[in-house]
C-alpha cells in the first residue's frame, strides 16, 4: 500500500475509502496528519469522483437489511465475501474487491445499491464500497465475520440448502480451477475455516484435503470425475456467479 509521504499516517487505499465511505477531506486530513488539500490531490490522483467541498455525502440507496434473509443470492453473496470482502475496522463500511468489475455491478443491483464501483489503477482491482451500520453489524453479529478476518475467520452457519451456493461464493473469490490437472483449490489463511470446509466437501463425497502451505491453507478436490461434479453441484439453480470460472468448467446448459 503506498502511502502519499513519509508523513502520512494512512495509505491511499485508506484515504479513498474514507472519503468514499462520506468522510470530508477536512476529515481526512485530521486523521492522515495532511491538509485538505493534499487529500484532495490525492484523490484526484486516485480518479475518485468528488464531491463539491462543503457538501455532505451523497445518498445512495442500499437494501441494508439483505444479509438478514436468507435466499440462493444471499448465500452467494456471504460467501463471496468471505472470499473477497472487508469489513471496516473503524468505519461503519464494507467492502467487495475484484479484478472483475461485472460481478461487482451484478451485486450492487442485487443490493439495490447506486454506489459508485471505484478502480485502482496501481492493483487493477475494483472495489464496490458500502457504508452501513446496519450491514457491517449484520455480518459481524449474525455471521461472525469480523474486521481482519483472513486468519481467523470461522466457518459461519450456512442453513443446508444453500451451502452450494455460499460455496460457488467463495469458489468465485478464493477458488481455482485447474481443469487439465484434474483439481480444484481453495486458498484461504484460517485453518478452523478450511478445515470445516474440507470436512463439508468430504460430507459431500468429494475427494477433498487440506495442506498447509507457508503461512496459508488450500482445499483441495481433485480428480476427473470429483471436478466435473464439483461443477454440476455448484451451478445447479445457479443466480449470481463469475461467468469465467463458470466457463472454465465447460458445463452443458
Amino acid at each position: 500500500m503506498e502511502r502519499s509521504s513519509r508523513y502520512c499516517k494512512l495509505t491511499y487505499e485508506e484515504i479513498a475509502e474514507r472519503y468514499l465511505s462520506g468522510q470530508s477531506s477536512a476529515e481526512i486530513s485530521a486523521a492522515a496528519g495532511g491538509t485538505s488539500r493534499s487529500i484532495r490531490r490525492i484523490l484526484n490522483k486516485l480518479n475518485v469522483e468528488m464531491r463539491p467541498r462543503g457538501s455532505w455525502k451523497r445518498k445512495h440507496t442500499l437494501n441494508e437489511d439483505y444479509f438478514k434473509h436468507w435466499s440462493d443470492k444471499m448465500a452467494y453473496l456471504l460467501g463471496f465475501f468471505v472470499a473477497d470482502g472487508c469489513v471496516s475496522g473503524e468505519l461503519q463500511t464494507i467492502s467487495f474487491s475484484q479484478n472483475d468489475k461485472a460481478i461487482l455491478e451484478d451485486i450492487r443491483n442485487e443490493l439495490g445499491s447506486t454506489h459508485k464501483i471505484y478502480f485502482n489503477e496501481k492493483t487493477n482491482v475494483y472495489t464496490l464500497y458500502l457504508h452501513s451500520k446496519i450491514m457491517k453489524t449484520d455480518l459481524v453479529d449474525l455471521h461472525g465475520i469480523q474486521p481482519n478476518k483472513s486468519k481467523t475467520i470461522e466457518f459461519p452457519h450456512i442453513p443446508d440448502q444453500y451451502i452450494s451456493h455460499f460455496i460457488r461464493g467463495l469458489f468465485d473469490g478464493d477458488g481455482h480451477l485447474y481443469r487439465t490437472k484434474y483439481y480444484i483449490c481453495f486458498v484461504g489463511g484460517s485453518k478452523a475455516f478450511m478445515v470445516k470446509l474440507c470436512q463439508i466437501l468430504n460430507g459431500f463425497n468429494f475427494n477433498s484435503k487440506v495442506v498447509q502451505t507457508s503461512s496459508y491453507y488450500r482445499v483441495y478436490v481433485s480428480g476427473k470425475d470429483d471436478v466435473k461434479r464439483f461443477g454440476e453441484w455448484i451451478y445447479t439453480n445457479k443466480s449470481l456467479y463469475l461467468d469465467r470460472k463458470y466457463k472454465a468448467f465447460g458445463i452443458e446448459n
